[in-house]
């Protein structure tokens, strides 16, 4: 009975495990953090410039680096990349942790420790995207990439609560980021032992030849994208949605709760619900695998870009949670129907570099969108701001929709080369 309820790809896949294992903690972590920041900034005398700021920070290394961090992960080993990550986040959050718990912190500190945190992240992400399917068999991708999305739905139903304990209770957001740092030292002892297959550099091999330059690297992985017009539409909507829907949850959230709810605790609640539809969401991917993954994962993309007028509908914070709820099935669902058609349709050799374009059109536009929703609230105020993010955000949503390549994108049991 208690094998039965360990998923397949669990079971069957000894690398994936391992890789699985190394992230649970560290996402849960993660979640904590997201919680936890803001207040930290809050919590030293900092205002809602300071956490735009912070946010900012933290995510701006994505458009400098996530391309070039793209190229390195298909030409240097991934694994390596990943430790390395983890080692340097770490660091930066035990001295933020240390800082915040001496009294000695200041807002400055916290952005610069946000943008070195934000600049190892951007080289785990493409390096982590290449090397999941490594780690797994072709039937076994949805599912391996369903059950990662289950690890961040269930942090983001635990990672609040916890924050919550810890910011409330247990010394403040210090105390959170001391609760991060640890996962990352656990996640690096689970990749250690890590053994994937070798696929990303069997085409060198067999051609005996050096590798490519840099330079023909980088135009390689942007010919992958743009001769795929279902990748650029998608990249495009992602672009629109985390540049203008998701300062909600990042910067206006936060402040909103603060000013006119009960501040960290009701952002915990309205949080909590989103993961718990996140967790409906994956379980629902474990089970079914639809024929036309990227027609449904662009329609989960309308119903996610609601976002920011959830948050700014004026009703109580269970009532939000509740419609939020009901997005993280569609954000959970986007993502993951996305992911594996990359994985499906890329070939393993460039999947890193398309996916860096993936992060740069994702989390890269995380700073632009805070920097124009801030001056934006700032002139117009936040519920019309609100109302206005939703409105250009479903607009960019039903565009990716319309796109017959993304309605039409068949499954694939193994990689397709072909272009759409």
């Amino acid at each position: 009975m208690a094998r039965r309820l360990v998923p397949t790809v669990l079971r069957e896949e000894p690398q994936y495990r391992l890789l699985f294992g190394s992230q649970v903690l560290s996402v849960l972590g993660d979640r904590v953090t997201s919680v936890a920041l803001p207040f930290a900034v809050l919590s030293v005398g900092g205002g809602v410039r300071d956490v735009a700021i912070t946010s900012t920070a933290q995510f701006l290394p994505f458009v400098v680096l996530a391309v070039p961090a793209g190229v390195w992960a298909d030409r240097w080993e991934r694994k390596r990349i990943l430790i390395g990550s983890d080692a340097v986040r770490l660091v930066t959050q035990t001295v933020a942790a240390v800082l915040l718990l001496s009294g000695h912190a200041e807002v400055t500190h916290l952005v610069v420790l946000a943008a070195i945190f934000g600049a190892a992240d951007a080289f785990f992400a493409p390096a982590f995207s290449g090397l999941l399917p490594t780690t797994v068999s072709p039937g076994n991708l949805q599912p391996a990439n369903a059950l990662r999305g289950l690890t961040f739905s269930l942090a983001n139903v635990a990672g609040p609560v916890i924050a919550g304990v810890l910011i409330g209770f247990a010394g403040g957001p210090g105390s959170a980021l001391v609760f991060d740092a640890a996962t990352f030292l656990v996640s690096v002892l689970l990749l250690l032992p890590l053994r994937p297959a070798v696929v990303a550099q069997a085409a060198v091999d067999d051609e005996q030849a050096a590798p490519p330059s840099f330079r023909s690297s980088l135009h390689e992985g942007w010919q992958e994208v743009r001769s795929r017009s279902w990748v650029v539409g998608y990249l495009g909507g992602f672009s629109v949605y985390h540049a203008i829907v998701l300062p909600a949850i990042f910067v206006v959230g936060p402040v909103l709760m603060q000013d006119h709810y009960d501040g960290a605790r009701s952002w915990a609640v309205v949080t909590a619900l989103f993961g718990i539809g996140n967790i409906l969401g994956d379980i629902l991917l474990l089970l079914w695998r639809p024929a036309y993954a990227l027609r449904v994962g662009a329609l989960m993309l309308v119903g996610a870009s609601c976002q920011a007028a959830i948050i700014g509908s004026h009703l109580p914070v269970w009532g939000i949670g509740l419609l939020e709820l009901l997005t993280g099935i569609c954000v959970t669902g986007m993502f993951t129907l996305w992911e594996t058609s990359l994985g499906e349709h890329i070939p393993p050799t460039s999947l890193s570099r398309v996916s860096s374009y993936d992060y740069l059109a994702s989390t890269g536009m995380i700073p632009l969108g805070n920097v124009v929703v801030g001056g934006m609230a700032a002139i117009v105020g936040i519920y019309p701001t609100l109302m206005m993010m939703t409105i250009v955000g479903i607009t960019a949503a039903l565009v990716v929709v319309s796109i017959p390549s993304v309605r039409h994108l068949p499954r694939a049991p193994a990689i397709a080369g072909s272009s759409a």
